[in-house]
């Protein structure tokens, strides 16, 4: 349980202002997971579940139920900053903390660069993507640095634009006979499973569960939650089902426009479904909503990382400059900074392929330590039965199997190092 000692320590610290109600955390929550993501997650799920894409969805968001109601529930006693971070380090301890957090911190700043790359890669002239990409991460950095309330603002903005062009791309789909190639409904859901097999829908699942991920920045948030203890785990289910909602309707459009195979085969699937309803002057409109979304998600990213790594500082895990808070704004100004460095070093410099498997290799840890430390909660604490913990972390354990080969072993050795970093901090602090 998280102590009265550890929490007034939490408060005496630098700390952060709660302006954020209700609406604005579903806002910043929906706006992480209907991402770039909606754009682009169907297609190698397709590839790999075919008439199963459905089940794998169905498979991903009851993970994903398991995982965001784990995360409710500790929220609603941990009213800080750094999400599982803190949590981990209240109910389990500090290694366990620093493990979730390293996690979130390392793997995330990845996505940021193929958030960064997927804006680019819809708006930028050929050549000038990286430019254009790392220019996107330094303006919305710029935004988080003017205080929480502009992050919620522009959040508001790029999620209306998106679910905008996700009901056009919506009607257009439903609005359009099926293509002849496509799947019955019974197929997607009772043959897909024989069909792809097992591995196939898993990979799916694996897929698609990190489309759902992004309520978790709602919880790195708490320190800026008006009445977190009811705001933070109500924003949370409620960004969860809406997201949910958008990729049932979203996925099921596309395949039925489509079929599997030419979902499979898209390269802008969403693009791809207006023009075969036969509504081509929509192409360019989804491909705007394509850019917001990748800015929506970019922009979720660099808040959730800036607190965590805040969190992280001010417990002395990362360096104690980071820690700092703008005393006009209300934000930890040298962690959002550091954070928008990164990213913009990454983009120019770095490979990013890899990013996608790398980064599910540190949130599918991160939300083990959230299922683990939501499980050992007792007494008061408790509001979800402690099933859905067993299903969320059994869930997170089965989707590692499922990640490309190369993701485990980087992702363990970047978690090697950065516990070795913290053992050494911890020498050098006790010498």
């Amino acid at each position: 349980m998280f102590s009265s000692v550890r929490y007034a320590h939490a408060v005496s610290s630098p700390a952060l202002a709660r302006r954020l109600g209700l609406a604005d955390a579903v806002v910043i929550g929906l706006g992480a997971m209907i991402g770039a993501g909606v754009f682009a997650a169907f297609v190698p799920a397709a590839q790999a579940a075919g008439t199963g894409l459905l089940v794998g969805l169905g498979i991903a968001a009851l993970v994903a139920f398991g995982n965001a109601t784990s995360t409710a529930q500790l929220a609603a006693v941990h009213p800080t900053s750094g999400g599982v971070y803190a949590y981990g380090r209240a109910e389990l301890g500090p290694w366990w903390g620093f493990i979730a957090g390293w996690g979130f911190v390392i793997g995330k700043t990845a996505s940021c660069a193929a958030m960064a790359l997927t804006f680019a890669a819809y708006v930028a002239p050929a050549g000038w993507e990286r430019p254009v990409a790392a220019g996107a991460a330094l303006a919305l950095g710029a935004v988080n640095l003017f205080g929480i309330t502009r992050t919620a603002q522009v959040a508001r903005i790029l999620v209306t634009i998106v679910l905008l062009v996700l009901g056009v791309t919506a009607v257009a789909g439903f609005a359009s006979p099926p293509a002849q190639t496509a799947a019955t409904a019974s197929g997607w859901f009772g043959q897909g499973w024989f069909v792809s097999g097992p591995l196939g829908i898993l990979q799916a699942a694996g897929l698609l569960f990190f489309a759902f991920a992004g309520y978790a920045r709602i919880a790195t948030l708490g320190e800026e939650v008006r009445d977190p203890a009811r705001t933070i785990p109500r924003a949370i289910v409620l960004a969860f089902c809406g997201a949910l909602v958008v990729y049932a309707v979203i996925g099921v459009a596309a395949l039925r426009v489509l079929g599997p195979d030419g979902l499979a085969a898209a390269s802008a699937p969403l693009v791809d479904v207006v023009r075969a309803a036969g509504w081509d002057a929509a192409a360019p409109i989804v491909r705007v909503g394509a850019a917001a979304a990748s800015l929506g998600a970019l922009l979720a990213l660099i808040a959730g990382i800036g607190r965590t790594s805040f969190a992280m500082a001010r417990e002395g895990d990362l360096p104690r400059l980071l820690a700092a808070v703008d005393p006009r704004w209300h934000v930890p100004r040298n962690a959002e900074i550091a954070v928008v460095a990164v990213v913009v070093a990454v983009v120019l410099l770095g490979d990013v392929r890899g990013a996608i498997g790398f980064s599910s290799f540190g949130v599918l840890t991160y939300y083990l330590v959230a299922n683990i430390a939501a499980f050992r909660q007792r007494g008061g604490a408790r509001r979800y039965p402690r099933i859905l913990q067993v299903l969320g972390g059994a869930g997170c354990v089965a989707l590692v199997v499922t990640l490309p080969w190369p993701s485990v072993p980087v992702g363990i050795a970047v978690l090697v190092v950065g516990l070795g970093y913290r053992m050494l901090r911890l020498r050098r602090r006790a010498a």
